[in-house]
């Protein structure tokens, strides 16, 4: 039986489930969906638009393999997670991840090199030092600590890499993380979001401007000499793809390095597994990445024609919420998903997302993760919560999930 896209009863319609309250694992709607409903009817909070929820693991991967839907998010019926009045919406160019092919694919073709295993083969000692200053420095500040972890480790990580990776002042960082917050929090109004892109759009297009004329040893340079051998997009192009690049490639490996070693702090036997066996690691990093799959509904999607998916008749221009999160704990996949368990061969999970749109920077993040975790574990082998988990505070209201403390002692 095919259910209709149109529904009968509005107020039937549940709201969409947010992850408040669920600091370890989804939210409880997500397992009865999957039972019974895997392709659903929502509501979003934000603007009351309807949008179909996926959850189930082999749909979600059918869905994102669909080259029927759009991740267009200027589409009318594009499940937007934050409030942006219509006119700025349409006056803001795409971005990489929001391009279709054969624009998205253009652009990824000049990105994937920068990712390679390779590149990530060269960069690794590099890492391995920055992990090793920061743990330096948390040390040097006495015995016991306590310290932030987000702020002591979590946080500069990443930044320093992938300010490194692209060519900018790391001195800047302060600014371009607030922006960043900004950009990625539920709760901040229009106005100041709209700010923060401004900002954070021109001081990118400062650095592009500036490399185009002194290129150096970085991503934007390479874009940039690439572009100029094989013309293929605008200026505005790199400072989008630049853009992105700095936001994301910070944000989210910073909050699953606090929320993995919150989560093996607070799993004493999975701690002793990895500390037992360091070749455990790699298949702990996909563990958790599977366990909390932070970026939750970051595979967004609009139809473009309709679509038969698990029984139900996805309209054209339909929203659409393929949600890694409940996927991710889809026990016809993972037994007994809820449970953190670094010995599972999880590399199937979805947390990179999925098909054309998965994302270009996961050996990055994979490296950067495996390198903080088996670093930390090693050189604090007596690291421990300096607070109960049930007094920290997660990011609930933003597109990537996270903490934004996380003290510790040793």
């Amino acid at each position: 039986m095919t259910a209709p896209a149109e529904a009968a009863d509005e107020d039937a319609i549940p709201e969409f489930p947010m992850r408040r309250g669920c600091p370890f694992s989804p939210p409880p709607a997500y397992a009865e969906l999957r039972e019974t409903e895997p392709v659903s009817r929502a509501r979003l909070k934000v603007n009351g638009k309807r949008t179909w929820l996926v959850t189930r693991h082999d749909l979600y991967k059918s869905l994102l393999g669909d080259s029927r839907v759009s991740a267009n998010l200027k589409l009318p019926g594009y499940p937007l997670q934050v409030p942006v009045p219509e006119e700025t919406l349409q006056s803001v160019p795409l971005t990489f991840l929001s391009m279709d092919p054969p624009d998205h694919t253009v652009q990824r073709r000049m990105l994937a090199p920068e990712f390679s295993v390779r590149r990530m083969r060269e960069l690794r000692a590099r890492v391995q030092q920055i992990v090793d200053q920061q743990i330096d420095e948390m040390l040097a500040k006495g015995t016991g600590g306590p310290v932030d972890l987000v702020t002591a480790l979590a946080l500069p990580v990443p930044s320093l890499v992938i300010c490194e990776l692209l060519g900018v002042p790391y001195e800047d960082h302060a600014r371009f993380e607030k922006w960043a917050w900004a950009i990625m929090n539920h709760e901040v109004s229009d106005e100041d979001r709209g700010l923060a892109h401004y900002e954070l759009d021109h001081y990118v297009d400062g650095l592009v401007t500036a490399k185009e004329s002194e290129p150096g040893d970085d991503m934007i340079s390479r874009l940039i000499a690439f572009n100029r051998q094989t013309p293929a997009v605008e200026h505005s192009d790199i400072v989008s793809m630049s853009k992105l690049m700095l936001v994301t490639g910070h944000e989210t490996t910073a909050n699953m390095i606090a929320l993995g070693v919150l989560a093996l702090l607070e799993h004493p036997k999975q701690l002793a597994a990895v500390r037992e066996d360091p070749e455990l690691m790699p298949r702990a990093v996909e563990e958790l990445l599977r366990f909390f799959s932070i970026s939750d509904a970051g595979t967004a999607r609009v139809a473009m024609e309709d679509i038969e998916l698990g029984g139900v008749t996805i309209r054209t221009g339909d929203g659409i919420l393929p949600l890694n999160n409940a996927a991710n704990h889809d026990e016809r996949v993972f037994p007994d998903p809820d449970r953190l368990d670094v010995r599972r061969e999880a590399r199937s999970h979805v947390a990179f997302g999925y098909g054309v749109h998965q994302c270009v920077g996961q050996n990055l993040a994979r490296m950067e993760l495996d390198i903080v975790y088996s670093t930390l574990l090693r050189r604090i082998p007596t690291l421990r919560l300096a607070a109960p988990a049930e007094e920290l505070r997660f990011k609930d209201d933003a597109m990537v999930y996270g903490l934004y403390e996380l003290p510790v002692t040793w």
